[in-house]
């Protein structure tokens, strides 16, 4: 088994904590059926969001979907003039047999213009 970081992101409509919450647990969700990995796998997980997202911590949704016992940390990113709003972004780290090259990120929502290059 190897350690890989797995990245992801999605935008929210409205600094809302309905949907931050609801966004990021289909982000959760996302990156551990995409990259068929189950709860024992994960590591940690850092999640971050864009200044004007206040709302709720997203850390709140992981834990909601059984993972209180996996560390997890909130942080906000930088604010650049020009960066896409109200993004959720997670970094998750895990333990998996797949290649560097064969992890799926994952990109939803208007983030996909994040990295075009690798969203589904």
């Amino acid at each position: 088994m190897a350690v890989r970081a797995i990245r992801g992101a999605t935008q929210v409509d409205a600094d809302d904590r309905e949907q931050v919450l609801e966004a990021t647990r289909e982000l959760v969700s996302a990156v551990l059926e995409r990259n068929e990995l189950d709860h024992d796998d994960i590591i940690s997980i850092l999640f971050t969001a864009t200044p004007d997202l206040t709302s709720e911590f997203p850390a709140l949704a992981a834990r909601e979907l059984g993972m209180g016992d996996v560390p997890l940390m909130c942080a906000s990113e930088i604010d650049v003039p020009h960066a896409l709003p109200r993004v959720l972004r997670l970094m998750a780290h895990v333990e998996t047999a797949k290649s560097r090259d064969a992890v799926q990120h994952v990109y939803l929502r208007g983030a996909v213009a994040l990295r075009r290059d690798i969203a589904q």
